[in-house]
């Protein structure tokens, strides 16, 4: 009998709201009081967003040139094991499978509830049984198949942008904003270089998620051509949106209190809508979050089969099947989910984010830098797609996923070391896996 293989039916639209319904989840919602509490002044804070931006942007440009030379599932996983050998791909899919897509999704899940608690007025108490709820029903969804888990993820990127374009739009007219809210440009109190530092370091959870997409292009109709479209073409939704709806805020609200307040986006929508703004950015929130929850387990649970499809886990046949009737890696999603549950009992929405950044840019920047190693080892080699600006813009990605190293390395010491030996704790596992295979 023919071995199940992974259905080819995630088109470019379905992969381009995956990317931005990943990509916008809590971020744009909770992230604006770090970044301005970081900056000490609108401008810095704003600026921080558009280099952000322009680091992802050039990231994304630069990875899809690479992701159109192997677009098989497995996104970075097997980008690095192609470039640098097969360890550093197993490296990147462990600590995405126990860090980095589990964490996400835990701290996407606990927001999720948390919003929900507050939106009924329920028990504190019930907080952590409707963020279990929650990743189960999303993981339940997504084993009937990708067409459903794509379908889900359609429709919540669809209705997320209205509040946020509500948001914008109500924002840029609202009486007594104007431009001259965005200044000062920098504080006379903070020096420019700590203040921007950290305003980039905390607009980088928002910005996250974009690469996910190339874990389904094995699963895509036509990744060569559609893969770098949603890539630089999703990015620059996303950086749009953020622009547009920081300068919103900022036409409301001042800089100082959107870094006094924890929930940036109610505290200008009570200003936008009095009486029914907390309400309303509460559901934007929710299907927002909801949606994001939904990107990030569409994309991890397909890295476990990958993993086990190349003999790379102990317990390789197990992970390594896929369901009959809905061609899904059922078993991957069930690992992912049992991991962020634990991690739900253990860990806060901000600890858990804080967890993933060192580690995940650190393969990030790997990323980068292979496109550069292709180049070189393989000049003759087609390729469908060639980052423009060549080698600018792939030098300007790696000195950004640098800087964003060395900052979460001398601001978050303790999460980095620990998202750092949990990765290396898969070096045990490889061997272990490469040793039952050579006796087997």
């Amino acid at each position: 009998m023919k071995k199940p293989e992974l259905k080819k039916d995630i088109n470019g639209m379905t992969a381009l709201t995956v990317l931005i319904g990943t990509v916008i989840g809590a971020g744009i919602f909770f992230k604006p009081t770090a970044v301005y509490s970081a900056s000490g002044a609108p401008g810095v804070g704003l600026f921080a967003w558009f280099v952000a931006g322009v680091i992802t942007i050039a990231g994304g440009l630069t990875v899809a040139e690479i992701g159109t030379i192997y677009p098989q599932t497995g996104g970075m996983l097997v980008y690095l094991e192609e470039v640098y050998g097969e360890f550093w791909g197993f490296l990147v899919g462990w600590a995405q499978i126990v860090i980095y897509f589990p964490a996400n999704f835990a701290a996407l899940a606990i927001i999720f509830a948390t919003q929900v608690v507050n939106l009924f007025a329920f028990t504190q108490e019930s907080t952590l049984l409707i963020a279990i709820g929650t990743a189960i029903f999303i993981a339940l969804t997504n084993f009937l198949g990708s067409k459903y888990g794509g379908g889900i993820q359609n429709v919540a990127t669809v209705l997320k942008m209205v509040p946020l374009f509500i948001i914008i739009i109500a924002g840029l007219f609202y009486p007594g904003g104007g431009t001259e809210r965005l200044l000062p440009f920098a504080s006379d109190t903070r020096a420019f270089f700590p203040a921007f530092s950290g305003a980039l370091v905390a607009t980088l959870f928002a910005y996250d998620g974009w690469m996910n997409v190339g874990t389904l292009a094995g699963e895509m109709k036509n990744p060569g051509k559609d893969l770098p479209r949603v890539i630089v073409g999703g990015l620059s939704i996303v950086m749009a949106v953020y622009l547009a709806i920081n300068v919103a805020y900022l036409f409301v609200v001042d800089s100082t209190t959107l870094a006094e307040t924890a929930t940036p986006a109610a505290t200008v929508a009570s200003k936008l809508f009095p009486g029914m703004g907390g309400k309303f950015i509460t559901i934007g929130i929710l299907i927002s979050v909801f949606g994001a929850m939904n990107g990030y387990f569409l994309s991890g649970m397909r890295l476990p089969y990958v993993l086990a499809h190349k003999g790379m886990l102990p317990f390789a046949d197990w992970f390594g099947q896929i369901n009959r009737r809905t061609l899904v890696p059922t078993n991957g999603g069930i690992f992912i989910l049992v991991i962020s549950i634990a991690m739900m009992l253990t860990g806060s929405f901000n600890q858990l984010t804080d967890l993933i950044v060192f580690v995940i840019w650190i393969f990030s920047t790997m990323t980068f830098l292979a496109v550069i190693l292709s180049r070189k080892r393989e000049p003759e080699r087609y390729r469908a797609y060639r980052v423009p600006f060549y080698p600018f813009i792939p030098l300007l990605a790696i000195a950004g996923g640098l800087f964003i190293m060395i900052s979460t390395l001398l601001t978050q010491p303790l999460n980095s070391f620990l998202g750092l030996s949990l990765t290396l704790l898969g070096w045990p596992v490889y061997h272990y896996s490469q040793k039952k295979a050579n006796i087997g």
